[in-house]
């Protein structure tokens, strides 16, 4: 026991003063651990940092290292204090993947998150634009949004204002800025937006009437699954105030028990 003592300590003050490099050691065994990485880890990490530099397996063992390092310090907490029981060593290690994993769940809950933002906020983006096609052109209506625009979706308006003005008047900009921001009916938005711009003037108060209806559409479903949500979310607090106290108490229970019968 004070072997595996001594040795926790050795390793972790090595990692703390880089005498070992946990970069190096998983270097070594990379099959292994690019098995490891989630299959989306790479596009959330491309949605949340953008065009920023990313180096990817440096910032995945970067997330090894944490877990290892903390899971190596619970252990070195549980023999000094005397727990040295399998179910606390087990522990151990199960914070230390929850460590690991919480880099990954940070990132989709960003990633989520953001899609229920850019959900919310489009078909009130969408009833500007409507105000402003009624007296402008839709290219030039889109320009002039960009100003008004809820601050996530600029950059997208502003590439698809950018390909317009080079020349490029096919459909091909709309469809890029609902790729860009995949949220429900941005493609179909985006596709009356381009027919809307094509339109004839004769035609063009027709199709606005079209636009506005789908628009006002738009925004009622989105105010029922904003009533919905506060429901869930009430919903979703009580029960988690419900497995937190049994989860805690059986917990106490499972631990007390381990302790007495000495496991």
């Amino acid at each position: 026991m004070e072997f595996l003592i001594v040795a926790v300590a050795v390793v972790l003050i090595f990692i703390v003063n880089n005498i070992i490099s946990p970069k190096s050691i998983l270097g070594q065994v990379s099959p292994w651990v690019r098995s490891l990485m989630e299959k989306d880890y790479e596009f959330l990490l491309r949605v949340k940092y953008k065009d920023k530099d990313l180096d990817i397996n440096a910032l995945f063992s970067r997330r090894i290292r944490d877990g290892i390092l903390v899971t190596a310090i619970v252990l070195f907490i549980l023999f000094v204090t005397g727990y040295t029981s399998y179910m606390f060593i087990l522990l151990a290690f199960i914070i230390g993947f929850l460590v690991f994993k919480s880099g990954y769940t940070k990132l989709k809950k960003y990633y989520k998150a953001r899609l229920h933002y850019m959900d919310s906020m489009l078909p009130y983006y969408l009833k500007s634009l409507e105000i402003l096609v009624q007296h402008y052109t839709v290219p030039v209506a889109l320009s002039r949004s960009i100003d008004t625009a809820p601050d996530i979706f600029r950059p997208g308006l502003r590439k698809l204002v950018a390909k317009i003005d080079e020349g490029d008047s096919s459909i091909q900009p709309y469809i890029d800025f609902a790729n860009e921001y995949p949220v429900r009916d941005s493609m179909r938005m985006m596709r009356l937006l381009y027919r809307l711009g094509l339109g004839s003037n004769e035609d063009k108060h027709e199709q606005i009437m079209m636009f506005s209806k789908t628009v006002s559409s738009l925004q009622n479903k989105a105010r029922d699954i904003k009533y919905q949500e506060r429901l869930e979310s009430m919903e979703k607090r009580t029960m988690l105030m419900l497995f937190v106290t049994g989860g805690g108490v059986l917990l106490v229970l499972f631990m007390s028990m381990s302790i007495m019968m000495g496991i």
